[in-house]
């Protein structure tokens, strides 16, 4: 592989110890977008983020939000004569924790444990961020093509005002290369171009049976309860195999190798002798085919139950969906088929819940997407795979429709153990500094240096 330029190499390992102190204080931030309690804290690491642009050599730095949203940060540094101007995308919210209590090291205290930093947004997506602040100090603030850093601060909400905010300073943001650091790479030295993402759509179902609670040994038998017949509703929604059984659905399939089971039932967390669902390789089943879990349901809890049948139980059906698959069509075969196999008479409501995200697949063919692999070689040491995620960003869909003619690269810093939105959420440190030269280099590349 060509050895990467000497002097840029060098510059960016002269900013990582940096980057890395900035990266920590972003994760001792808790900004959970999603819960209203956090949303002072949100607005706390945009400015943060802010801060950062600042110092890292923007020529102008906003802090911006559409009514109701999320407060997003965008900054520019201005193109050189004759180069490009190129989008640098990122998301400064994180998941909620999934109970303090459950990870190894406090979530938004970061800990290195084996060269991997833990803490909530340590990946998904602070990484992200700080991976295109280090290269703009590894440039000196003074890149060669014109950048624009955007950062966002509803993506784990679902963006769902980000096409608001896309209108509102559309000439802000036109780029004509976009690049996205919120994927993930097959291993700490394999670097990813991810071309194709699932789509996500959720119903909430509530099934009703009496018009309050009755006594279940004066009336358990004939009399039904509404928690049982959820359940039974659920479960129509496979197959024995574990197969989605919603009729109507896109599946696909890729050339992606097998990853080796018992490592990716490892990365998962299975328990011994708990089946994988479905059938067909990982990579069709995870990439290129639905899926469907239930989020949770209202009902009472065990230490609070009492000896009632349930008037009503509701609970929230969430459905990935396969590139290729309208998701409206798709939400409305899932509410179609819970309406079908609601058991004994049952009333049942299903209604739209939090967002759509369409599923998005592109070609990673031109000159653009040759200089990124290229740039990715020479900073890992590996070539460039292509790959599908199972997950859903449904912002970049609506990029691509928004800015048509640019070139859209899906890149990012997170690995198999990284465990996104999961317990003991982590950064491989060591593949962090390989993101960033990647993407330093990408942008060397572009200016046609």
């Amino acid at each position: 592989m060509p050895t990467p330029p000497a002097e840029l190499s060098d510059a960016v390992r002269a900013v990582l110890p940096g980057a890395r102190t900035d990266l920590e204080a972003l994760v001792r931030i808790p900004s959970i977008w999603a819960d209203p309690a956090h949303a002072e804290d949100t607005r706390r690491s945009a400015d943060a983020v802010a801060a950062l642009a600042r110092d890292a050599g923007a020529a102008d730095v906003q802090v911006v939000a559409a009514e109701g949203g999320a407060p997003a940060v965008v900054a520019h540094w201005p193109a050189p004569a004759g180069t490009p101007t190129v989008m640098l995308y990122a998301h400064h919210d994180v998941q909620p924790t999934g109970g303090d209590e459950e990870w190894t090291s406090p979530p938004f205290e970061p800990t290195e444990r084996d060269g991997r930093l833990y803490g909530r947004g340590a990946a998904d997506d602070k990484a992200g961020v700080m991976t295109h602040l280090a290269v703009l100090r590894a440039y000196d603030g003074k890149p060669p093509v014109g950048v624009t850093l955007f950062v966002e601060g509803e993506e784990e909400s679902g963006s769902p005002t980000l096409t608001a905010l896309l209108e509102q300073h559309h000439e802000s943001l036109a780029a004509d290369v976009i690049v996205i650091a919120d994927a993930a790479n097959p291993a700490v030295d394999v670097p990813a171009l991810t071309t194709s993402l699932r789509g996500l759509v959720d119903v909430v179902v509530e099934v009703s049976m009496l018009e309050r609670p009755v006594h279940s040994g004066i009336y358990g038998g004939p009399v039904g309860d509404a928690l049982t017949a959820l359940c039974r509703t659920l479960a129509t929604l496979h197959d024995d195999k574990g197969e989605v059984a919603v009729a109507g659905l896109v599946h696909g399939s890729s050339d992606a190798p097998d990853p080796d089971e018992a490592v990716y039932r490892s990365d998962a967390g299975l328990l011994d002798g708990v089946e994988l669902l479905g059938s067909g390789s990982i990579p069709d089943r995870v990439n290129h085919s639905p899926a469907v879990a239930v989020l949770g349901i209202d009902a009472p809890k065990v230490a609070e139950a009492s000896n009632v049948l349930l008037p009503r139980a509701r609970a929230m059906v969430s459905m990935r969906l396969a590139p290729g698959q309208d998701a409206l069509q798709a939400r409305q075969a899932l509410t179609e088929h819970l309406e079908r196999h609601t058991p004994w008479g049952a009333h049942v409501s299903v209604e739209p819940g939090h967002g759509v995200a369409e599923p998005f697949s592109l070609s990673a063919t031109g000159e653009v997407y040759d200089h990124a692999r290229a740039a990715f070689a020479d900073a890992y040491g590996n070539s460039a795979v292509e790959t599908g995620i199972g997950g859903s960003i449904p912002f970049i869909a609506e990029f691509a429709r928004t800015f048509p003619g640019a070139a859209v690269l899906v890149t990012g810093v997170g690995d198999p153990a990284s465990r996104w939105h999961g317990i003991d959420e982590s950064l491989h440190l060591e593949m962090f500094g390989r993101g960033v030269l990647a993407e330093a280099l990408l942008l060397r590349r572009l200016s046609g240096s």
